[in-house]
Order: C-alpha cells, then structure tokens, then sequence
C-alpha cells in the first residue's frame, strides 16, 4: 500500500508515521520490520497563475498522486 506523508524532525533523525488505515489494512503491530521506499514528492505549481481559476481539492489529490 502506497501513502504520502510529511516528515518531522526528531533528535537528529527525519520520522514520518504510518496512516492508521494502513496499519489496519495490513496488520501491522510495533516492532514489525517492515520495507520503507523514499521517494520525494514533487510540488505542483497547478493553480499558481492567476487567472486560471481556484485551487480545488480534487485537483490537491491529483496533484500528490491520489486521485482516487
């Protein structure tokens, strides 16, 4: 299952959570090893110019690569 979520800083480490969904879904528990992928999410500048019209939630979700 794929997710995007924000980094925090912690100490001198960067740590992101996993979604609560996600945890249900695939029955994870603490302490679990699991596989991490990073890949950083590109902004979208969709929206930015005037004129082109209002920044919608849908096009949010397209923009991070959710549209669902």
């Amino acid at each position: 299952m794929e997710s995007i979520t924000v980094l925090r800083k912690v100490g001198g480490s960067l740590v992101t959570t996993i979604p609560r969904k996600i945890v249900d879904l695939e029955q994870l528990s603490s302490g679990q090893a699991v596989r991490i992928v990073v890949e950083p999410v590109r902004k979208s500048f969709f929206g930015a110019v005037k004129g082109i019209g209002s920044f919608t939630k849908n096009d949010e979700r397209w923009a991070e690569g959710r549209d669902e």
